[in-house]
């Protein structure tokens, strides 16, 4: 097998029903012309009908027909070929849709235990609940069942597909042997009527006796599971004729499902439909049941998105088939798995997927048989594990890196400071992070934090030495150890566990320890004794299994409690730089050596890595996160804008119960929101207006502090929107609006210059950069859904033809024009194009090079950000600004002598004299002095806020 070919640049697109096949397959010129070689598709396989993502997996055997046929996905694939692009496909190996266009769950729901898909998903079947009673629990009710059931929400329907309880959109099929209850109900009445011996009377008596002799929904011999779902379709088919072909058993019929759905005020006429459900293998249940008790595996808490099985092999054959079609037809040319910390065994996994894809794995990132990318976050100084058989990681990484570079150092502890007196507390992001994942375990997991203590605690009263510690203190030990989890989970496989896993395992029980000195020792030792598999050699070998089993399920609980810990709920309340709470940061600001050492190693190990700055799981857009930068330069400023502003608006805050409303936390969220996202245009305004409205709830849901999802405080949410229709509220008595736009104005344009520097980055770096639909334009979105909202790509693709031509034309003059109207975006656009472009047209140089670091010379060496790649007799050279508010004015790009000066770069000696600026086609000589040899700033960034040069002569 042939290696597969990595891309010079992906682009990501959002596919959904208003922008399917065809639709993209029109973006393809464009795309091409921008300089991308890979389009990055979301999941294509059939998923929710209206999913805007694409996540909610329905059937991974076949295309998603919302977005088109696969004639038209056909047509997309050869139009990529046809310019040599690929498509990299992103797959949802971790959960599928509880829903009832999944024809497995249906099955499953029909069947239970029997079902011969009740492998594919992760149900814990004989879970010990007195209330489940070995069926699978659906808490998906918007009410106690009760009163679901007697407000008749609950109907019991027929079609082809046989008797189902319908509850708005969800669909629970019944199981065939309960069909009886349905059919014999005034069957005495039905044959006094037509008669014992009618023929339909007959066949009707016929299914009845077919009901009678089909297994249960409990057999678990293999033989009988295959008779029963054989018997039970042809019973389905058998009964809908019969119900088609006789209006008298249809009436019949069609009677008593009237009957068993009860009559409102009367709720003894809702006993049929009760005990009919009770008789089910599965439970309908209020949704807050969840919070106590749940027997499957979900995806972050989501009730109707349910874990799959991939560890078991048929499980895996059956839903990559379509996966494994596709590439064998030359159809994908890279795939992006998602939540790879949900699987059982991640390695195992991704050995199986690229020994399909392309034959026997090869172990770590340098050269797989088939481009893989994981949607991993690491850890800060966590590494990706060099055994997987991948490319690297969807990018996060290269994002936190990319992100803190920007974020001054001193300004960020000055922000800090700002920060804790304006709310009056003082926190540690760590501490907030630890007390976050502990309400995460308290609420929204609350139920696997029961099963998971229950299975601790049932391995504990098998040990001599542990049996007298009680549930309690099992429960609270395990909840402790979680929450102090730095890493999203540990890569356990086998009864023995890595040096890497034991030290974060061993940080996590100290940690623990220290935050909680009531907690009991014994419980802490005997958690150590597990991870650690110090099995008591007095446990019979199934016992043994337990344990392992114990750590595997517990691997697969860490990462959603942090997913939802940190980037779903300490993100939004601890808001010093919100710039820097974002998917995969470290919340810290980055050093230049930090910066260049990431990209060194990443070029040793990971190269073809994606590089990422937005996506579509981002809290913010890379240029609103640019703009926020900025306060770290502006700490003292920020502040005295803060507290100006809070006296400002002091009035047009309501009191609920006596507390004004937002709070001094929310309200420092709102103004730094502002500050990042407020839109260039002033037609936009109104729009931006009910975007943040929806955000904010949003951001107050996700902080769960005063409002959440679990239990929304409306008349709360209704006084945080009222408080930012007051204070935008275009009067001339509103003293904020001005002050804040004044200072917004400012912290735009340097925020544009970060952004522009963070692109040039992206391309020049190590890896492979990555662009968000619609990025290549200022892209100020917020949050989902704000960041799914619909790209205007017929503006860009004229924005680019018009760029080329202009370019073609005068040079010079289009330099000086998207400087002086820099708010239209086009000056991004335009550098995207010229370093894509001229990336794809030495793809070696950047995806092999040496990467060499450059620094500035004295006193400017803190605001450029360099470096060298070279390839053989190939340089290339990047160069961007840092840090540019206390380097240039507002409103003046820090161009030439009068920014720059005299400050210098010097190159490696055996560097090229001359050099020609991609960017401004200027060509510059470098100058030999007692340091080296050595590019003077004020050249390099002559005309151009960023710097891409080339090599045009020899040493």
């Amino acid at each position: 097998m042939t290696s597969f070919k990595a891309p010079a640049a992906t682009y990501r697109i959002q596919f959904h029903r208003d922008c399917g096949f065809a639709a993209v397959q029109k973006l393809v010129p464009y795309l091409h012309a921008l300089g991308i070689t890979d389009l990055y598709a979301s999941p294509l396989f059939a998923a929710r009908r209206g999913s805007l993502h694409g996540y909610s997996v329905t059937n991974p055997l076949e295309l998603n027909p919302e977005l088109g046929s696969r004639a038209a996905f056909d047509r997309l694939v050869r139009q990529l070929q046809t310019r040599g692009m690929g498509l990299l496909l992103d797959i949802v190996p971790n959960h599928m849709a509880l829903s009832r266009e999944n024809p497995w769950w249906q099955d499953v729901l029909e069947s239970g235990p029997a079902s011969l898909y009740a492998v594919f998903f992760d149900i814990i079947w004989d879970y010990a609940q007195p209330l489940l009673g070995g069926k699978v629990l659906i808490p998906i009710l918007g009410k106690p069942y009760g009163e679901a059931l007697e407000n008749q929400e609950l109907q019991l329907k027929l079609t082809r597909h046989g008797f189902a309880v319908h509850y708005f959109d969800h669909g629970f099929p019944l199981d065939p042997k309960s069909y009886r209850s349905i059919l014999t109900l005034r069957l005495n009445d039905l044959e006094k009527e037509i008669g014992s011996r009618n023929p339909a009377f007959l066949g009707l008596l016929g299914i009845i006796t077919m009901i009678e002799h089909l297994p249960p929904y409990t057999v678990t011999h293999p033989r009988k599971r295959k008779e029963r779902h054989r018997e039970k379709e042809i019973l389905k088919e058998r009964f809908w004729n019969l119900y088609r072909g006789s209006p008298e058993i249809k009436k019949f019929i069609d009677d008593n499902i009237k009957i068993f759905n009860g009559k409102k005020g009367d709720p003894q006429s809702f006993n049929l439909l009760d005990d009919l459900l009770a008789g089910q293998p599965y439970r309908l249940a209020f949704w807050h049941v969840s919070l106590d008790i749940i027997n499957y595996r979900r995806f972050f808490g989501i009730n109707d998105l349910i874990a799959i099985r991939v560890e078991d092999p048929r499980v895996f054959e059956a839903t990559h088939s379509l996966l494994f079609k596709l590439s064998e037809a030359g159809k994908i040319s890279g795939i992006r798995i998602d939540h790879i910390d949900g699987l059982y065994d991640p390695q195992r996994y991704l050995t199986a997927l690229q020994s399909r894809l392309a034959g026997p794995a090869r172990a770590g990132g340098a050269n797989p048989g088939f481009y893989i990318l994981v949607e991993k976050i690491l850890h800060e100084g966590e590494a990706l594990p060099p055994e997987w058989p991948v490319c690297g990681t969807t990018g996060y990484d290269f994002l936190d890196v990319a992100n803190g570079l920007f974020v001054a150092v001193r300004g960020l502890e000055e922000l800090e400071e700002v920060y804790a007196a304006f709310i009056g507390e003082v926190h540690t992001f760590a501490d907030v992070v630890y007390e976050k994942k502990k309400l995460i375990m308290d609420t929204i997991f609350g139920g696997e934090v029961e099963a998971l203590g229950r299975f601790l605690d049932q391995l504990a009263q098998q040990d001599r030495y542990a049996k007298d510690i009680s549930h309690r203190e099992l429960t609270e030990a395990l909840l402790a150890v979680t929450a102090c989890l730095h890493v999203y989970r540990t890569y356990i496989r086998d009864l023995s566990v890595s040096p890497r896993d034991w030290v974060y395992l061993e940080e996590a029980i100290a940690e623990a320890a220290r935050r909680n000195p009531s907690l009991s020792t014994p419980a802490l030792d005997f958690l150590r004794r597990v991870f650690s598999f110090q099995i008591p050699l007095s446990l019979p070998e199934e016992r043994k299994e337990r344990w392992f089993k114990f750590v595997m399920r517990w691997q697969q609980f860490t990462g959603p409690i942090m997913a939802k810990g940190l980037e779903d709920t300490a993100y939004y309340v601890y808001n010093a730089l919100t710039s820097l709470n974002e998917v995969g940061s470290s919340s810290r600001a980055i050093t230049m050596a930090e910066f260049h050492r990431f990209n060194q190693n990443r070029l040793e190990r990971w190269p073809f890595s994606m590089n990422a700055t937005s996506t579509h799981d981002t809290k913010r857009s890379e240029d609103v996160r640019a703009r926020l930068h900025v306060l770290a330069e502006l700490g003292r400023e920020w502040g005295e804008n803060l507290r100006q502003w809070h006296s400002f608006n002091r009035t047009k805050k309501k009191l609920l119960r006596g507390i004004p409303v937002p709070n001094a936390n929310e309200e420092v969220l709102l103004y730094q929101t502002l500050l990042g996202a407020w839109p260039f245009s002033q037609e936009e305004i109104p729009e931006f207006q009910e975007r943040l409205k929806s955000y904010a709830i949003k951001a107050a849901r996700e902080a769960k502090v005063n409002t959440h999802w679990i239990s929304p405080n409306h008349e709360y949410e209704k006084a945080l929107t009222d408080f930012l229709d007051a204070i935008l509220e275009p009067t001339r008595e509103n003293k904020f609006l001005a002050d804040f736009l004044s200072f917004q104005k400012r912290l735009a344009f340097w925020g544009a210059i970060n952004s522009l520097a963070q692109v040039l980055l992206k391309i020049a770096s190590p890896g492979v950069p990555d662009f968000y639909q619609g990025s290549e334009l200022w892209d100020l979105s917020l949050v989902d859904p704000d960041n799914r909202r619909p790209v205007d790509f017929d503006n860009r693709r004229k924005a680019l033809d018009a760029l080329k031509r202009q370019e073609a034309q005068d040079h010079p003059r289009l330099l000086q024009d998207l400087m002086a109207n820099w708010r239209d975006g086009r000056l991004k656009l335009y550098l995207t194009y010229k370093g894509l472009n001229f990336r794809k047209a030495n793809l070696d140089l950047f995806l092999k090079g040496e990467y060499i670091p450059l620094a500035a010379s004295e006193p400017l060496q803190e605001h450029l950000v360099a470096f060298v790649r070279r390839l053989e007799g190939c340089w290339a050279l990047a160069a961007v600004p840092r840090l540019p508010a206390t380097l240039t004015e507002s409103g003046t790009f820090p161009l030439g002598q009068k920014a720059w000066g005299d400050t210098l770069t010097v190159l490696p000696p055996e560097a090229p004299a001359k050099w020609t600026n991609i960017l401004t086609g200027q060509t510059l000589t470098a100058v030999d002095n007692p340091k080296g040899r050595t590019l003077p700033l004020a050249q390099v960034f002559a005309a151009f806020p960023v710097a891409l040069l080339e090599a045009v002569s020899a040493p």
